[in-house]
């Protein structure tokens, strides 16, 4: 039985580097999940998901390397679950993360000048 838990992510269609201004909701959109990310405990997260050997983890399994407790982990989690960074696999009492990997590239597509990304994507 699977609870997977995520907040739909929509990010903006159009960058804030595309040299067009970007509309107020898009730009308030971007800047939450832009929040997630500026926190030194959630960028460890994702890092320590992301380098897991099943490219997931469970609170218990992050506790210890972030040295933080258990509600602190949870509420980071939580922010990053509702930020659509992560996705969230509830397995009977315990709770699995992983990242969502195309939140991650369209935050980095968004991120990159549209000149880089056009060399990009011919490489």
């Amino acid at each position: 039985m699977h609870d997977v838990g995520t907040a739909e992510m929509t990010t903006p269609a159009i960058s804030p580097l595309a040299g067009e201004p970007i509309k107020r909701a898009d730009a308030e959109r971007l800047a939450g999940v832009l929040k997630a990310f500026a926190d030194p405990a959630r960028l460890r997260l994702l890092s320590l998901i992301q380098s897991s050997p099943e490219g997931e983890a469970s609170v218990s399994d992050l506790t210890a390397p972030l040295g933080l407790s258990q509600p602190t982990v949870s509420h980071h989690l939580r922010i990053l679950t509702e930020a659509g960074l992560l996705e969230r696999d509830k397995r009977g009492v315990w709770a699995y993360y992983r990242l969502v990997p195309s939140a991650i590239t369209a935050i980095a597509e968004l991120l990159t000048p549209p000149r880089k990304r056009a060399t990009k994507k011919t490489r």
